[in-house]
């Protein structure tokens, strides 16, 4: 009966021993991270979504020197950017002030900066011989022959999922396990089709949908930033915990100095959902560049990738002359948690707060 238990089933799958998945947060995570919490018997992430195939294999075969235990990498199954030629040069043509405040010159046109693995064979053949323990989709799915192909070479899969709907989608797709993205978190929301409505499900809520309907383990992602929380979601049937602004200002972090003195200010009160930074909505704290999104003036937002290389264009020239509140600083709703602490310590104080609250209850 013990082995039934859908924790002790979720650990099997992953070869975890905590109920704590670092989220793979796409220009933060890196292999030092990954390794650094798989070798606590969590569950470590790499975010290959914004790299090509041989940038991924160095990350895995760099996290593999540090760790021998499981982790998981993240690739991006976005639909291929639908070009707008005219919305695309209205969008440059506002920002072109933005770089003229910063002695730089708006791109000429816009370039699709991330493949997509829906279309990326050299990433998924990259997968296949590399093999990493766990393969997680964000926006969506790939198509079943990728999905067969990566279970046969025994890689366990995790889907990133907003609604019932898409649920539904990735346990007819054959994934093993779902993770429950609530509105509450940081970086960019996983839905599938951006151009249908966005339900704005919180984690609670969704995890308890998810756990009633279906029989695979489900993972709760959004807002959760401590010990505390885990306990929370573990107990409306979560198996797990996926934390990601909670690893942003982790020493292992790509974050850079000014994102990390943001995230550990009183701005980090104040997180938004803009799709101005990348043509997709995405949480972050409220900078300059999000508030760009809420202008009344703007105009359309060409689609994702897209609008993220206008963005990252604006980012490195303003962040030349010192001003660094144009860079994508993703952070969930309860940022102001943030803590300094090296990855490892981190989730050895998540564990026992964790146990802490439990013990609380008790």
């Amino acid at each position: 009966m013990q082995a039934d238990h859908p924790s002790r089933r979720l650990f099997e799958l992953l070869g975890m021993r905590k109920p704590v998945v670092q989220a793979p947060m796409a220009g933060v995570s890196t292999p030092a991270m990954a390794a650094a919490v798989s070798a606590t018997g969590a569950l470590g992430s790499l975010g290959l979504g914004a790299m090509q195939a041989e940038q991924a294999r160095e990350a895995i075969r760099a996290t593999r020197r540090l760790c021998d235990a499981p982790f998981n990498v993240n690739v991006f199954c976005h639909a291929p950017a639908r070009r707008d030629p005219a919305v695309e040069k209205a969008w440059l043509r506002w920002l072109a002030p933005r770089f003229a405040e910063f002695g730089a010159s708006a791109p000429a046109q816009l370039r699709e900066i991330y493949a997509s693995f829906v279309d990326d064979r050299r990433m998924l053949d990259m997968l296949l011989a590399e093999r990493p323990a766990v393969v997680s989709f964000h926006f969506g799915l790939p198509g079943a022959p990728a999905i067969a192909a990566l279970q046969a070479a025994g890689i366990r899969l995790m889907a990133s999922v907003t609604d019932v709907r898409e649920a539904e989608l990735a346990v007819r797709a054959g994934v093993d396990v779902l993770v429950a993205q609530g509105i509450e978190a940081g970086g960019h929301r996983g839905v599938f089709d951006p151009g249908e409505p966005d339900q704005g499900l919180g984690v609670l809520a969704l995890t308890r949908l998810l756990v009633r309907r279906f029989a695979l383990p489900v993972i709760a992602a959004g807002g959760i930033m401590d010990g505390a929380g885990v306990a929370a979601v573990q107990a409306l049937g979560a198996q797990a915990a996926q934390l990601g602004t909670a690893f942003v200002a982790c020493p292992e972090s790509a974050a850079d100095p000014a994102y990390r003195a943001a995230l550990l200010s009183e701005q980090a009160l104040h997180t938004t959902l803009s799709a101005a930074i990348s043509g997709r909505p995405a949480r972050g704290l409220l900078n300059r560049m999000a508030r760009l999104g809420q202008a009344a003036d703007r105009p359309a937002i060409p689609a994702y990738p897209l609008a993220y290389d206008s963005a990252k264009a604006l980012h490195t020239a303003a962040k030349a002359r010192g001003e660094a509140g144009y860079g994508a600083q993703w952070a969930g709703q309860a940022a102001a948690l943030a803590r300094s602490l090296p990855a490892a310590q981190l989730v050895e104080q998540l564990e026992r707060e964790r146990l802490q609250a439990l013990a609380d209850l008790a």
